[in-house]
């Protein structure tokens, strides 16, 4: 079985060549890193889990915030790379946390699923194999073009773990992670968590830009608790904070000590309209 896009001409386009075109022009343009993406590490697998925040809007939106990611994280891959994404479910479809073990097809060619790692993750409570999730949801399948992009470019080979969430409390995202870190330790697997969100969303600019400063202050700080109070005492509509935390609590777990901001703007950065725009950011946690 193989899951179908739902999100191309909606959020990127279908035709793969003006889709590179245009992947190759978020990393080149005056806004972005200036160069297309490179592998500096040598070596066969990658060294340390990592993890990133990647926003899930339409390309035109958010494309240059995501390359900022994926820049980074072609400098630390090994040839063959597992990536966990992690991502809100906006449609409310399907298991409370829903794990699909289908080939995900993209205009630049399919992306296998690590069926080792998602029968292990599956031996655990919280997740459930459902691909009814994700069958309408476009947040984890707007990064699998970028994750293409890096393997069009031959800087490695990837599987996938597409894990879709919908909202729970806190301590389900906490055990989330230990379970990611628990799964993948048993395999003696290094992985990529990548969190797929949007910050705060329809708000002025000015207000956008102060509230999502709150929580990014407390991701630098990699302090989850205070991401999700920061959350909910501003009223702060970022639909994938779960998504994070659980990113968070996995890579502690891994040993990361650092959070950096890469790259933050908003839609009216973008299209000048800033009565009512949308945060992303691009965040790397190693």
């Amino acid at each position: 079985m193989s899951r179908t896009p739902i999100a191309q001409n909606r959020f990127y386009p279908q035709d793969a060549n003006e889709l590179i075109s245009l992947l190759e022009y978020f990393y080149t343009n005056p806004l972005g890193i200036g160069e297309l993406p490179l592998k500096i590490n040598s070596k066969k697998d990658l060294e340390n889990s990592i993890g990133l925040i990647c926003p899930h809007a339409g390309y035109e939106y958010s494309g240059i915030t995501a390359s900022y990611s994926y820049y980074e994280l072609s400098k630390r891959l090994g040839d063959e790379t597992t990536i966990i994404l992690l991502a809100p479910n906006h449609t409310g479809m399907g298991a409370r946390v829903a794990i699909s073990n289908e080939i995900w097809e993209t205009p630049l060619g399919d992306i296998k699923p690590d069926l080792e790692l998602i029968d292990e993750l599956i031996s655990h409570d919280l997740f459930e194999l459902d691909d009814i999730a994700h069958l309408q949801e476009y947040s984890v399948e707007v990064q699998l073009p970028f994750i293409k992009h890096l393997e069009l470019l031959n800087i490695s080979k990837f599987k996938i773990v597409p894990i879709c969430c919908q909202s729970m409390e806190y301590d389900d995202y906490v055990n989330m992670g230990a379970s990611i870190y628990e799964s993948a330790t048993k395999l003696n697997k290094k992985v990529v968590i990548i969190a797929s969100t949007d910050f705060s969303h329809y708000e002025p600019q000015e207000t956008t830009i102060k509230k999502d400063a709150k929580v990014i202050k407390n991701i630098l700080e990699m302090d989850e608790k205070a991401i999700y109070e920061a959350i909910y005492d501003n009223n702060v509509s970022m639909c994938g904070y779960g998504q994070v935390i659980t990113m968070l609590c996995a890579l502690k777990l891994f040993g990361a000590e650092s959070a950096e901001l890469l790259n933050y703007m908003t839609s009216g950065d973008l299209t000048q309209e800033y009565t009512s725009v949308v945060g992303y950011g691009s965040l790397l946690i190693e």
